[in-house]
C-alpha cells in the first residue's frame, strides 16, 4: 500500500468518504473528525484488508469499550471464545482484542476477524509461542508475526516499544513490589536480559512503522511498565516509559501511522487524573487506552467495579478508550457471564465519562428523558431508556406489577409529591391498576 493511501495523509488533504458514517455516529462534523485524525488526536483503527463497522477513538468522541477475549494454555476452547466475543458485542463493546495463547492461534484469529467490529492483538504472545520461550524470540520472528497479523486484517496492535533498556534500568534502580505484571512487558524484559540486547521494537522502530504504514494499521503503544499494585504507582519505571512513549508517539504521527497510548494500571484514585493528564501532555493528546485504572487491590471478584470507578475518573480527565475488566480479573479466565457483567459495568463507566466530556454533557437527551420517566412513574419508558433495560425490568417485576417500586410502595415520595402538586400523568396507569384489582 502506498503512503498516499494512509488515513492520516488523506485527512490532511481532504475529507475521506468513509468517515461520513463514523462522523454521523459520533454526532460531529466530518471535517472536524478529519482534522482530529490528521492531528493525531483521534484514531479510527480500520485495516483496509477487512470490511467492518469502524469506530472513532479520541478527542470529541464518545468513550469506547474494548473487551479482551482469547484462549489460554490451560483452557483452550475456541467456540467458547466466540460466544464471549458475541456476548461482548451484544452488550455494547466497540472493539475486541484477541489475546489467545493456546491452540491454533491463526485459526482462532481468523474467526474473530469475521466479526463486524474493530479487532486488536498482541503479536508478541504468538511470537513467544512459536519460539518456545521469550528469550528465544528474535527480531526477525517478531516482525514476521507482526506483518502476518497486519496482513490477516487486524486493526490495531499492542506493541511494547517503550519497554527498553532505559526502562529496565529504572526498574532495577527503583524496585517494585509487583515487578512487571504486563505479560507483553515481561516477555520483552526477558528478551532483553537473556539476549543482552535492546528491545527490537524500540531499536528498529522506524522499520516497525514501515510495516504498519504498509497496511495502515494503528499502533497501540503498550504500557509494559504499568504498576501492578497501588504500592508501585509512584515508582520510576512507569514514568520513564511515559516519556519514551511520548517520543515514539510523535515519530508515528510524523510517519502518518495512527497511534494511541496505553496506561496506566493500578494506582490510588487521587493519582488517576494527574497520570492521565501527564500522558496526554507528553503524547500531544494522543488517544488514551487504559485497563481500569484499578484503584484498590483488595477486591478480587469485584475488580470490574474497581476498574469502572478508576475508568470514570480517568475519562473525567481525558481518557478515551476503556478496556473491560471482568469479575474474574486476577482469578481465572473469564466465562461468558463474566464478559457480560464486565462489559456492562465498563459501558456504564464510559457513559459516565461521556456525561462530562460531550458538549451536551449530563444534559443529554437520554438523561433528561429518564428523569422525566421516573417523575411520571413511567416504567416502560424507564426500561427503554436504561442502558440495560431488560435487567432493570426483571428486578422491578420480581415482586409483581406495581405502580411504584416495591421498596416504597404506597409511601413513594414521587407519587405523593405528584398528587400534592398535581403533576405527573396520574390517570391512565392508575386506572388500569385499579381496574385490574377490581377484576380479581
Amino acid at each position: 500500500m502506498f503512503l498516499m493511501d494512509l488515513l492520516i495523509r488523506r485527512c490532511q488533504k481532504g475529507l475521506p468518504r468513509e468517515l461520513g458514517a463514523v462522523a454521523k455516529a459520533e454526532k460531529i462534523e466530518p471535517a472536524a473528525l478529519a482534522r482530529g485524525i490528521a492531528s493525531g488526536r483521534i484514531v479510527v483503527p480500520k485495516n483496509p484488508a477487512r470490511k467492518h463497522k469502524a469506530c472513532a477513538i479520541g478527542e470529541g468522541c464518545t468513550v469506547k469499550i474494548n473487551v479482551n477475549i482469547g484462549t489460554s494454555g490451560s483452557r483452550c476452547d475456541p467456540a467458547l471464545e466466540m460466544k464471549k466475543a458475541k456476548a461482548a458485542l451484544d452488550n455494547g463493546a466497540d472493539a475486541l482484542m484477541d489475546l489467545s495463547t493456546g491452540g491454533d492461534l491463526v485459526a482462532i484469529r481468523k474467526k474473530i476477524l469475521k466479526l463486524d467490529t474493530t479487532v486488536g492483538t498482541v503479536p508478541v504472545y504468538e511470537a513467544v509461542r512459536r519460539a518456545g520461550n521469550a528469550g528465544d524470540v528474535t527480531a526477525d520472528l517478531l516482525f514476521k508475526v507482526i506483518r502476518e497479523h497486519c496482513k490477516q486484517g487486524v486493526d490495531f496492535l499492542t506493541l511494547h516499544c517503550g519497554v527498553n533498556l532505559q526502562a529496565l534500568d529504572a526498574l532495577k534502580a527503583d524496585p517494585r513490589l509487583m515487578g512487571v505484571v504486563s505479560r507483553g512487558g515481561s516477555f520483552h524484559c526477558a528478551m532483553m536480559m537473556q539476549r543482552e540486547e535492546e528491545n527490537p521494537l524500540f531499536a528498529e522502530y522506524d522499520y516497525l512503522l514501515e510495516i504498519l504504514a504498509e497496511y495502515d494499521v494503528t499502533i497501540s503503544l503498550g504500557d509494559g511498565m504499568r504498576p501492578g499494585c497501588i504500592q508501585d504507582a509512584g515508582k520510576l519505571a512507569k514514568s520513564v516509559e511515559y516519556n519514551t512513549l511520548g517520543l515514539l508517539a510523535r515519530r508515528a504521527q510524523d510517519a502518518c501511522v495512527q497511534r494511541m497510548i496505553e496506561g496506566p494500571g493500578h494506582m490510588p484514585l487521587d493519582q488517576v487524573g494527574y497520570n492521565v493528564k501527564m500522558i496526554k501532555e507528553i503524547t500531544d493528546n494522543a488517544p488514551l487506552y487504559l485497563l481500569g485504572p484499578l484503584v484498590t487491590d483488595i477486591a478480587p471478584g469485584y475488580d470490574h467495579v474497581v476498574g469502572a470507578i478508576g475508568g470514570a475518573a480517568a475519562c473525567l480527565n481525558g481518557a478515551d478508550f476503556l478496556c473491560m475488566v471482568s469479575p474474574s480479573e486476577h482469578l481465572a479466565l473469564p466465562d461468558v457471564a463474566d464478559i457480560v457483567e464486565g462489559t456492562r459495568v465498563a459501558k456504564i463507566a464510559a457513559h459516565i465519562g461521556d456525561t462530562v466530556r460531550r458538549p451536551e454533557g449530563w444534559r443529554m437527551d437520554r438523561e433528561v428523558k429518564m428523569a422525566e420517566a421516573r417523575h411520571e412513574l413511567d416504567w416502560g419508558g424507564q426500561f427503554r431508556l436504561a442502558l440495560y433495560g431488560e435487567n432493570a425490568r426483571k428486578i422491578h417485576e420480581r415482586d409483581g406489577e406495581t405502580e411504584t417500586c416495591s421498596m416504597c410502595g404506597d409511601l413513594c415520595a414521587v407519587k405523593m409529591v405528584n398528587e400534592l402538586f398535581g403533576t405527573g400523568k396520574k390517570g391512565k396507569r392508575r386506572t388500569k391498576i385499579v381496574k385490574r384489582k377490581e377484576r380479581t
